[in-house]
């Protein structure tokens, strides 16, 4: 791969990042570039869409609509799959590293340590100032804005999670359709994922939140969810994302048991819906990162049951785990295309997408700090620990999470962007891109839902 350009801290990078070899890119790049002779709108489906012109993509607002496609990138139909193609890779010249520095402009720009000026490939222009919002943001957290989600769209989507939610699982009792409103989950959807085609883009995204958030209330935390026996109702749970492979015999009642209960119900509709969109190594790198939630759920209980206080760094791999990380991890499904899986598994990229969900679910564990005070019995989060662990009051405990948050920030800015400069293949340009406004849009959901949250008075 020819240098990118001057960085002092590609050396520093994990070596499977650092040396890709040719082949690699090469396949990466002709990803999607249909031979000669194939019709023209299976050619153009297949184009790869540079990261750079994500941001401009024009917003759809119902499935039945010809989805508005940039000129180099037409987007896949609902549901179908990019074939890779036998095209010859094209060589990677200047004007595509200068792309890099052009499409990750958000990432770049971010501090990102020693020699990170060398990654600015491109003059940072600032991002159209978003607009007046519900709610600050902690003050001193690092962020960037974001303009306000698209409210055609957030009101087709927040009309379909609803009717989803209520007809086809029945997720929530009426008494909790308050709760439902509250949580302004098409607002979310549609913040965290500007650059989804459709609106059935979007929808894979918010059902799996819903019924993520459905599984966490009811087995786990708000609705009579309880640390005693979660580990035999996550794992039945799970099942629905990955299916049982039995005997003729017992295979009924495992069927039959995904009906039993709301979680249940919601995963298997879920996946369903995913998997007519995904294809299978995107299902499957899901599944996997389903799994570690799940497992970071059973240590947060199994603290619960013993009454234990972990130490910031056990919280914290604890928190890796418990958190946000299936969500950006899909940016790619949602977005119509797919970052092909020896890329996705390089371990640069697992510590940015790590990265951004742990920075993400400190920043729910901020925000969230006063509703879960309020909260029956003793619920930890990353300013608790930290204050009993460390010996600290209420509020200097809440700044020093604060500290941490954005130190993960930095990191994931400044991983994110060596990597861009490390491998410069389009499809891993947009899906960091992708990964990032994910990043965005949970803050900008987090700081205006005033429904769900008040800070605390420590400034």
């Amino acid at each position: 791969m020819p240098d990118p350009g001057p960085s002092p801290l590609q050396s520093s990078l994990p070596s499977a990042a650092a040396h890709f070899g040719a082949h690699v890119l090469a396949n990466t790049l002709s990803l999607g570039r249909a031979p000669a002779d194939a019709p023209v709108a299976e050619a153009a489906a297949a184009e790869a869409v540079p990261a750079a012109a994500v941001a401009a993509t024009p917003v759809v607002t119902a499935p039945e609509a010809t989805p508005s496609a940039l000129p180099s990138a037409p987007v896949l139909p609902f549901g179908t799959r990019t074939a890779a193609a036998a095209a010859p890779a094209p060589a990677v010249d200047e004007g595509t590293v200068r792309q890099a520095g052009e499409a990750l402009e958000r990432i770049i720009r971010g501090p990102s340590g020693l020699g990170t000026a060398a990654l600015h490939l491109a003059p940072y222009a600032e991002p159209p100032a978003a607009a007046p919002a519900q709610g600050r943001p902690i003050p001193g957290l690092y962020h960037h804005p974001v303009p306000e989600p698209d409210p055609v769209r957030v009101e087709e989507v927040s009309r379909r999670i609803k009717r989803w939610a209520v007809d086809e699982v029945q997720a929530y009792p009426p008494e909790w359709e308050d709760q439902f409103d509250g949580f302004s989950v098409g607002r979310y959807m549609v913040a965290c994922h500007p650059d989804a085609p459709t609106v059935d883009h979007l929808m894979i995204a918010t059902r799996l939140m819903v019924a993520e958030n459905v599984v966490d209330d009811i087995y786990c935390e708000d609705h009579g969810g309880s640390p005693v026996g979660l580990g035999g109702r996550l794992l039945l749970a799970h099942t629905a994302l990955d299916p049982v492979h039995t005997t003729s015999e017992y295979a009924p009642a495992w069927e039959q048991s995904l009906d039993s209960d709301a979680p249940r119900r919601s995963y298997r509709s879920a996946m369903e819906y995913f998997v007519r969109a995904a294809t299978p190594s995107q299902a499957d790198r899901f599944r996997h990162d389903m799994a570690r939630l799940h497992m970071g759920y059973l240590a947060e209980a199994a603290w619960a049951e013993t009454e234990y206080v972990p130490e910031v760094s056990e919280y914290l791999a604890m928190r890796q785990f418990n958190n946000f990380r299936p969500c950006p991890t899909i940016t790619d499904t949602v977005g119509g295309y797919e970052l092909p899986p020896d890329l996705h598994a390089q371990p640069a990229m697992q510590r940015v997408i790590a990265l951004a969900g742990n920075a993400t679910t400190i920043a729910n564990d901020l925000y969230s700090y006063t509703k879960e005070l309020d909260a029956r019995g003793k619920h930890l989060n990353l300013p608790v620990v930290i204050a009993e662990r460390e010996g600290l009051s209420d509020k200097d405990a809440y700044l020093k999470a604060v500290e941490v948050h954005n130190d993960l920030m930095h990191a994931f800015e400044a991983e994110a962007a060596q990597l861009a400069a490390a491998c410069p293949a389009p499809t891993v340009l947009r899906f960091l891109r992708g990964v990032a406004v994910w990043v965005d849009g949970n803050h900008y959901w987090h700081m205006t839902n005033t429904y769900r949250y008040t800070l605390p008075d420590f400034w």
